[in-house]
């Protein structure tokens, strides 16, 4: 034994805690005892919510099938690949622990990444055939109130034959969302059909959505073209950026989504579809209708059902499910191991995300390629990260002067709004410290003069 008497248990347990691969510790009757902090890059749960609980409470919804049942069993030491809700591709070694009567007393699971074209199998360990989660790319990641209602909404129009706009930044997911419409619904057998209205000149805009008949114009192939609208006949018509749509374009295009029904260029014969009609856009169309550069109609017809998604900074609380999903899918596809520092992970929460869960995504791809350490920390950020919180104004607070109150007074009450501010964005004296210039011990004290109330 190593062990010379000075390491606590409660040191030990820190120690495990910070190890990057996952520890998971059973009971005799399917309750986790114990589960360290790796737990919050598998599963994007924390270890207070895990310790104390149920198997089941997780069993399905956040990895796939589990060697648990099959250990309590057979009192065997298995091993078995799967897949988390975050995506992440672990390999599961779980050990029996049995008391002096041979009947399972713990179960105890090393979880560590499953990394592609390495071999970790142990001679000693039976394998149980994985089960993949197939619909973890199909599922959304999100925790947030404002997501949950707007998949609600999704969920309860998914199958309704009506057109739908899903509006939103730029980058906050309007074609996943768009995908996943057509994913469950009835048409999830047939195409999603893609147009980047944007990127379609207007003089090819017609022929490349509803084709053409052979030798209609110059160039033209000889044998003709199969249009988009028909590609996704019997599926769904995504238009992206439908904004960009050109106004002379958009009259004959009302025509098509009422009446499913189109001629190819050069063609006098109508060819009746059968789409789902999702259009996207980060713009204004209702502006855009008062300036005179949307149609009315067209605005109207393709708005029975508005999707509009928050943007990153409106989900806080996602931005770290989202991370560890991205860190988990680039570990994967690039066989690295790396886990976020808690400084990184702040400085997430923190930043505006302008480019929202694209920029995000973006960001992660970078880090997991250029990163030589394990763990990504706050010096592997890009520069643009670290973002100053300004105060633009006294506006920002309302600023009324409340006449028969002193100079002093009024101040008081100006620094209290700012401390309250500014707190609530970076929610660390720390950083609010060093935004307004002053000691994290001022800082502490404003905190509780003005937030505690001490």
């Amino acid at each position: 034994m190593f062990y010379d008497g000075k390491l606590s248990f409660d040191e030990f347990v820190s120690i495990v805690d910070e190890l990057y691969d996952e520890i998971l510790i059973y009971d005799n009757n399917y309750k986790i005892i114990y589960i360290n902090k790796a737990c919050k890059r598998h599963y994007g749960t924390s270890q207070e919510e895990m310790i104390n609980s149920s198997f089941y409470d997780f069993a399905g919804e956040y990895w796939s099938t589990s060697v648990l049942p099959y250990v309590y069993k057979t009192k065997k030491a298995v091993q078995q690949k799967q897949e988390t809700v975050l995506g992440a591709k672990l390999l599961t070694i779980a050990i029996p622990v049995l008391d002096s009567n041979g009947e399972v007393k713990y179960v105890a699971m090393s979880v560590r990444d499953d990394i592609p074209d390495t071999d970790q199998s142990h001679a000693l360990l039976e394998d149980v055939i994985p089960v993949s989660m197939t619909n973890v790319d199909k599922k959304l990641i999100y925790g947030n109130e404002k997501m949950k209602k707007v998949l609600g909404l999704v969920n309860e129009i998914s199958n309704l034959d009506v057109p739908i706009l899903i509006t939103g930044e730029s980058g906050v997911g309007k074609t996943m969302i768009g995908k996943y419409v057509h994913e469950n619904s009835d048409r999830s057998n047939k195409s999603f059909v893609h147009i980047n209205c944007a990127t379609i000149s207007k003089s090819l805009f017609e022929s490349e959505l509803y084709g053409y008949e052979k030798g209609s114009f110059t160039g033209a192939k000889s044998a003709g073209k199969k249009g988009l609208a028909l590609e996704a006949d019997g599926g769904t018509l995504f238009l992206d950026e439908i904004s960009e749509l050109p106004y002379e374009i958009q009259a004959k295009f009302l025509q098509f989504v009422q009446e499913k029904k189109f001629y190819p260029v050069g063609s006098t014969k109508p060819i009746e579809v059968d789409v789902r009609i999702i259009a996207a856009t980060n713009r204004n169309l209702e502006q855009m209708v008062d300036m005179g550069t949307f149609r009315e109609d067209l605005y109207y017809r393709l708005n029975v059902f508005e999707v509009d998604i928050p943007s990153l900074r409106e989900r806080k609380e996602d931005i770290i499910l989202l991370s560890n999903y991205f860190l988990n899918k680039y570990c994967n596809k690039y066989s690295k191991s790396h886990r976020f520092s808690e400084e990184v992970k702040d400085i997430f929460r923190n930043y505006s995300w302008k480019g929202n869960v694209r920029e995000l995504s973006h960001i992660i791809e970078r880090l997991v390629v250029v990163t030589k350490e394990v763990e990504i920390k706050p010096v592997n950020l890009p520069k643009h990260l670290y973002e100053i919180i300004k105060v633009d104004s006294f506006n920002d607070f309302h600023m009324n002067l409340e006449y028969g109150k002193t100079l002093t007074q009024m101040l008081d009450g100006y620094e209290e709004k700012i401390v309250k501010k500014v707190y609530e964005d970076c929610n660390s004296t720390r950083k609010m410290g060093n935004i307004l210039g002053i000691s994290q011990s001022k800082a502490s004290k404003l905190y509780r003069k003005y937030i505690k109330g001490e």
